[in-house]
């Protein structure tokens, strides 16, 4: 470049690729010129972007699923059975948690912490409102109290002669507590707990729309697990069933223990062979609970179709028998808690569920039973 040309074309110390085409100066709608950035500046500048290939993805989120650990027991093993919490997305085992979790919920849920909610301590209601909350007829408890199945026994046995039989053994009617304020209090227990649980108090089983009809319920369908509940018996049944109606209730009251939830404590002795309650609950089908997170269903028909089995889920609706807990049957220390066992009875075609006292039961200790009976269906090798 000569002198000449170097000061037509002044020299700036930098040169830079041209980028758009040049204008005529001459022209009285041309802008100055614009300097844009070479491509190379760009990438200098520019922030730094890592591609994952799915495999790479896959992995790491195995990664983070491993480093979940429970909040309790701090360990990362059992991850099939590890919960996360919907809101703080903290890890916990089903087993770990107290009330033991029996199956996966549906749906969202949340961490004790996250869930903390202030319990009931006490039923918020008059004992008015207790009479209509267990629907109490009135005026059946002036009325004079019905004669014990027990005593006519003994009596029909003094009128007929003496022969030599085979003793069977039979179910006792359970003896309510004298006391009426003592009483009311058992019964404001039971309500404070179905309350919590948003439940509705049902003594007998519910057919609702939608589930199993009562026409389902056939005891001749069983196929070979159920007993058949005597005549005898059968009048016991009633008989407690009439004392339930009038406000006569079994001498148990429901407490909250912070390991068990809520659990059902004796508040009086009770002898051996006597009829506790009758576990009720709305009857489905076992094809419509199959994904059901409850964990109180309770086996009511096993059918040799099983589309027509059926089950009790106290979910909605139920009584004491509800919090009635049962044993961990794969232990020893756990067998020896029983002292109640859940039978099967054809009552007059129709199948029910009796718990009945397997054995003699002080005042304060808490009732237990095997929840699988004979059919071994459910997992209780997590129950404390």
């Amino acid at each position: 470049m000569s002198p000449s040309d170097a000061n037509i074309f002044p020299f700036n110390a930098s040169v830079r690729k041209r980028t758009e085409a040049p204008r005529c100066l001459c022209s009285p709608h041309s802008f100055p010129s614009k300097k844009y950035k070479s491509l190379a500046e760009i990438m200098q500048t520019a922030p730094i972007v890592v591609m994952e290939n799915e495999d790479e993805e896959s992995s790491n989120d195995e990664n983070d699923d491993n480093d979940v650990r429970c909040e309790q027991c701090m360990s990362g093993d059992g991850a099939e059975e590890m919960l996360l919490c919907d809101k703080c997305d903290k890890g916990y085992h089903m087993y770990c948690l107290r009330p033991i979790i029996v199956r996966v919920p549906t749906g969202s849920w949340f961490c004790p912490n996250c869930s903390r909610k202030k319990r009931l301590t006490m039923f918020p209601l008059l004992q008015t409102k207790i009479v209509d909350f267990f629907r109490i007829q009135r005026g059946l408890d002036a009325l004079d109290k019905c004669t014990s199945p027990l005593d006519a026994r003994k009596r029909r046995r003094r009128s007929t002669p003496l022969v030599m039989c085979k003793k069977r053994r039979r179910l006792l009617p359970f003896s309510p507590t004298e006391d009426p304020v003592r009483r009311l209090e058992q019964m404001g227990s039971l309500a404070t707990a179905l309350t919590a649980l948003r439940m509705e108090f049902s003594n007998e089983l519910t057919y609702m729309p939608g589930m199993a009809p009562r026409s389902a319920n056939q005891a001749r369908l069983e196929r070979g697990g159920m007993q058949v509940l005597s005549k005898e018996d059968t009048e016991t049944l009633e008989f407690c069933s009439a004392m339930c109606r009038r406000g006569e209730w079994p001498p148990l009251v429901v407490v909250f223990d912070s390991c068990e939830g809520f659990t059902v404590e004796a508040d009086r002795n009770i002898k051996d062979l006597t009829l506790i309650t009758e576990y009720t609950g709305d009857v489905d089908y076992i094809k419509n609970r199959e994904l059901d997170d409850c964990d109180s269903m309770m086996t009511l028909l096993l059918s040799t179709n099983s589309s027509e089995s059926l089950v009790i889920c106290p979910d909605k609706r139920g009584n004491i028998a509800r919090f009635i807990n049962g044993i961990n049957n794969h232990t020893p220390d756990g067998r020896k808690k029983q002292n109640l066992k859940c039978v099967r009875y054809n009552v007059n075609g129709e199948c029910r569920a009796l718990l009945v006292a397997t054995r003699d039961i002080a005042k304060g200790e808490r009732l237990y039973y095997d929840y699988n009976g004979y059919e071994q269906e459910y997992p209780t090798q997590h129950f404390i």
